[in-house]
């Protein structure tokens, strides 16, 4: 006859085991009250989880200049620098639209800007916002589509122009809705896909749409 199995008990958390659980979480708890209630963290917080509209009167100032939707200049921002006028990346673009070097000298001398900026001065919002903006309207006026707009924002011009040449890309049939794996470039694929995002969300700010009207962006 065999011997009959002894049935284990399960075990139960203890009450002093549940208040130990209860006080680590207090502890966080508290922990991340401490650091949000820093201003600027706070702020850096916010930047990262909503959409914002820092420097708005540069965007559509120079949006206008140029025949740009500031909408789209924000999500570019948005994506790139996450709104950080501080901001260099590891190949050295600067700046909230994080311009590259060749492409500021690119930019002044299409701009014929005679003010002496210099590179440096593309950590400032208001010059950075304006050369952006410029290179934006130039590729937009090349390219036709904001999709391929931020793609050469971000690959280059001459990229993307050779993936059209060679029939990689439809300019006439391209969206991240239709055919975003028809783009080379998985990098540019995501870039293209969060700005297209991020332009969602600036296109349903309805104080933004108010503040584009005052400043009688068409």
């Amino acid at each position: 006859m065999m011997a009959k199995s002894k049935s284990k008990k399960k075990n139960k958390p203890s009450a002093l085991r549940i208040a130990f659980i209860v006080i680590i979480l207090l502890i966080i708890v508290l922990g991340l009250m401490v650091i949000f209630k820093d201003a600027e963290t706070e702020n850096r917080a916010k930047k990262f989880f909503t959409y914002p509209t820092d420097y708005e009167e540069y965007v559509i100032k120079y949006s206008n200049e140029y025949g740009m939707d500031p909408r789209f200049v924000f999500a570019i921002i948005y994506t790139e620098s996450h709104f950080n006028a501080d901001a260099e990346s590891d190949v050295g673009a600067r700046g909230l639209m994080q311009i590259m070097s060749d492409a500021f000298d690119w930019i002044e001398f299409k701009l014929d800007d005679d003010r002496g900026l210099t590179f440096d001065d593309m950590y400032e919002p208001e010059y950075n916002i304006q050369y952006g903006t410029y290179m934006l309207s130039y590729l937009y006026d090349k390219f036709g589509t904001y999709e391929l707009t931020a793609a050469a924002y971000h690959q280059g011009m001459n990229a993307v122009q050779g993936w059209i040449d060679d029939g990689t890309i439809d300019p006439e049939h391209f969206s991240i809705d239709e055919n975003l794996d028809d783009m080379p470039s998985s990098a540019t694929q995501n870039y293209i896909y969060k700005v297209m995002k991020a332009y969602e969300k600036y296109s349903d700010n309805s104080q933004l749409e108010e503040d584009i009207e005052n400043g009688t962006y068409e």
